[in-house]
């Protein structure tokens, strides 16, 4: 019985990886977002469940204007290579969900809201990051 128990779910993980999980995602580190609607994520004043602050309240889309965080201005490009053994992805949607775990210099910790991870879905999230990562300042 734990055999065929075994088996099945053997054959049924390498059905799911083969099929991508049904997530849209080729392996966990992966998003897939749609960054026009990322795009109007950001620009609301509030979002999330609690109308949290929006990510244009913090930050500009303007090269060198800095709000009450960085400019986002030309983050597609900068967040590649940002923190070691990260992707852009990874680390946009890590700044998202964890805010601290990676501070810019010359910011400070604490100063993100630090619960839109568990405020936006992990679709909005997929959304915001797609959307980032379109901002390469051209």
């Amino acid at each position: 019985m734990r055999k065929t128990l075994f088996i099945l779910l053997l054959v049924l993980s390498l059905a799911l990886v083969a099929c991508g999980g049904g997530s849209g995602s080729s392996d966990a580190g992966s998003t897939v977002g749609n960054a026009a609607n990322g795009e109007k994520l950001f620009a609301q004043a509030t979002i999330g469940l609690r109308s949290a602050p929006g990510c244009i309240t913090c930050h500009s889309l303007e090269p060198g204007v800095v709000l009450t965080g960085p400019s986002q201005h030309d983050i597609g490009l900068r967040a590649a290579g940002r923190v070691p053994g990260l992707s852009a992805e990874e680390y946009l949607h890590q700044s998202i969900v964890d805010p601290n775990a990676y501070v810019v210099e010359g910011f400070d910790a604490g100063v993100m809201y630090m619960t839109y991870g568990a405020e936006l879905s992990e679709q909005e999230i997929n959304d915001l990051v797609a959307y980032l990562l379109t901002l390469t300042g051209k």
